[in-house]
């Protein structure tokens, strides 16, 4: 009971010590939660070094020992700030004095200047509106005048030359010519005026140095094959403007490329043109002996001169934008104009030697044919080498057709005997074999269809025409039969040659209706002869005279008709047929077409097969009253037929 009652007592005393209550604090205090403890045992840790009761008794001592060093390093550190916050302050308050006293010194200033500052306000808006109308008139002078190193540019060179910016500068100045035009619509008239004037006389002077470089360059252009410079396109495209000065231009370019065109064509007459083995061609003067090759050689020159005078031109006016096909034609007709004396006197000298029909005849289609294709290319129709071309192409017709109208007359002059077999003249032969090699040569030609046309009328009219009248002459003294088959052959030679072109339907229908008509004669002829040595060409001749009188009487009652002259002569034809083997005139196998042969043979059988069949007819015609017809042993029209072909 004793100890019950001490224990309480104890345990209270132990609450009530304060080592105790430290004790417990300690110990239910959880430093992993305790920062500020943490901090203070690694504080600790870096002094307290051995843990003995030494140094645990003087650990309070060191920590307060420690504390009051810190502390005075603290207040040290303190003492030399207070000591700079000392001295900032005695220099803020320096400073505040400073500006107390500049303070007032610029209110005095202030106070002073007031009107300087005015003015000065008043002259600062004055240069801001100063600044403004320079810009404006700095503008104005950009628009409307010419920058010093423009207006250099627009002097140009000593030499002569011109800037390749000379044209910037010209549209510059036209532009300005033509912008200043609203200044004139203001209050500026006066200033639009003087820059107008300005301007003007900026062109005129720009045009008329651009002038004078232009014609000295186009002088220059006097080589066989030259080259147009950029600068020169563009000169002509501004000198357009200026009418009279481009013509004048163009006048010296056609003149400079006159001389070259001139002195080429005399080269490739006399020396030949090219340089080197390869290229050089001989002198055109060295076929003077051929006509054709000769004009021809020389036509093909200026052909290939004008295609290459022609594009030079249009590379010089290629940058002109109005339309320029007059000027283009009157330079490259003065251009082409100095060979057209040469050119006329050479084919003057070539017609003087009456080079052959033939000859004059393609000379007249090749003039024909350059002056076309030269016309296309220079695309006019009116140029002095054109017409001296058609000139001498009219003189070559003129006296190709008068050579023709001379031939002709000759054969009518000496008309010639038929030959034994009737065949054609040499002389014919020779005219066809002429008007052959000229429709050959017209045919291949590129001369227009129209024209081809009229000139193949008129040549076969020249030739075909006086060749008919002498095989009509030259066959007018022979028998009938002679004179058809000799005319059959001529005319067929004519339309044998004629039927290989085009262009002579007319005359082949014409010859075809000839052939005919002297066919018909043929046949005729043929007929005639089976029929009287037949012996049957009485009877048929009586019975038809009957019949166109138109006799009463029976045909038996006729006479030389009665039966035994019919039946004997029908008896004898048939004999006759009988023992030829083919019957054919001479006239008819002289013929040279085989088709004419053979139809002249059929067509006279044929006549010979009518006669007999109305004799035959007449004779076994009741009405006619041949007695015992039936007892005739004579052949029938049938047998007959089949005999004779």
């Amino acid at each position: 009971m004793a100890d019950a009652d001490n224990q309480p007592t104890s345990s209270l005393s132990q609450q009530n010590n304060p080592l105790s209550r430290k004790l417990g604090k300690i110990l239910d205090t959880r430093l992993d939660n305790d920062k500020d403890m943490l901090e203070a045992l690694k504080a600790v840790s870096t002094f307290f070094n051995e843990n003995n009761l030494r140094t645990r008794r003087n650990l309070r001592g060191d920590i307060e020992r420690r504390s009051l060093s810190i502390n005075q390093q603290f207040l040290d550190a303190f003492t030399h700030v207070i000591g700079e916050l000392d001295s900032i302050h005695e220099d803020v308050h320096s400073m505040s004095e400073c500006c107390k006293d500049m303070t007032e010194r610029l209110k005095i200033t202030k106070e002073q200047t007031q009107d300087l500052m005015s003015k000065t306000s008043s002259l600062r808006g004055e240069g801001k509106k100063l600044q403004l109308r320079s810009e404006v008139v700095g503008a104005f002078l950009g628009k409307f005048q010419l920058k010093p190193e423009e207006a250099k540019i627009f002097r140009g060179a000593r030499d002569g030359n011109i800037h390749p910016e000379f044209f910037t500068v010209l549209e510059k100045v036209q532009k300005i010519h033509n912008d200043v035009k609203v200044l004139l619509r203001t209050n500026q008239q006066t200033a639009g005026l003087e820059i107008m004037e300005q301007m003007a006389l900026h062109q005129e002077s720009a045009y008329e140095r651009l002038y004078r470089w232009t014609q000295t360059q186009c002088r220059g252009l006097t080589a066989d094959s030259i080259d147009i410079s950029e600068m020169l396109q563009k000169a002509m495209k501004y000198l357009q403007d200026r009418p009279v000065l481009f013509t004048y231009t163009l006048d010296e370019y056609a003149g400079a490329r006159r001389t070259a065109v001139v002195r080429g064509f005399i080269d490739a007459l006399t020396r030949g043109s090219g340089q080197t083995s390869v290229s050089h061609t001989k002198p055109i003067e060295m076929h003077s002996h051929d006509p054709l090759r000769y004009i021809g050689d020389m036509l093909a020159w200026l052909h290939q001169s004008s295609a290459s005078e022609r594009e030079y031109l249009s590379y010089l006016v290629q940058d002109c934008v109005k339309p320029t096909q007059e000027e283009e034609k009157s330079t490259i007709g003065h251009t082409l104009e100095g060979v057209c004396r040469p050119l006329k006197v050479r084919i003057e000298q070539v017609l003087v030697g009456e080079p052959g029909s033939l000859t004059l005849f393609k000379l007249t289609n090749l003039l024909k044919f350059y002056h076309t294709t030269i016309k296309n290319i220079l695309k006019t129709d009116t140029t002095p080498l054109l017409d001296i071309m058609e000139e001498m192409h009219v003189l070559c017709r003129k006296l190709f057709f008068n050579s023709l109208n001379f031939t002709a007359s000759r054969l009518l002059d000496k008309v010639e005997v038929p030959a034994a077999d009737l065949g054609p003249s040499n002389t014919l032969n020779q005219m066809m074999q002429l008007l052959q090699d000229m429709l050959d040569s017209h045919a291949s030609s590129v001369v227009e269809i129209d024209s081809r046309q009229i000139d193949f009328k008129q040549i076969m009219s020249c030739l075909l025409d006086p060749l008919l009248q002498m095989c009509a002459m030259s066959a007018s003294q022979l028998p009938a039969a002679d004179m058809a088959a000799y005319m059959i052959n001529c005319l067929h030679s004519m339309k044998y040659v004629l039927a290989l072109y085009e262009f002579t339907e007319e005359r082949i229908e014409m010859l075809s209706a000839q052939i005919d008509a002297h066919l018909d004669t043929l046949v005729n002829e043929q007929a005639a002869a089976i029929l009287t040595q037949g012996g049957i060409a009485g009877v048929y001749s009586e019975i038809q005279k009957y019949r166109s009188h138109g006799g009463e009487e029976p045909l038996s009652k006729q006479p030389g008709l009665e039966r035994d002259n019919v039946i004997g002569a029908l008896a004898r034809f048939d004999a006759y047929v009988m023992s030829m083997e083919e019957f054919i005139l001479p006239q008819v196998s002289f013929l040279a077409s085989a088709t004419l042969k053979e139809v002249a043979t059929t067509r006279a059988s044929d006549l010979v097969t009518n006669a007999h069949k109305n004799v035959y007819e007449a004779l076994m015609d009741p009405a006619n009253k041949y007695a015992d017809t039936t007892s005739v042993t004579v052949k029938t029209p049938d047998q007959i037929k089949v005999m004779l072909y």
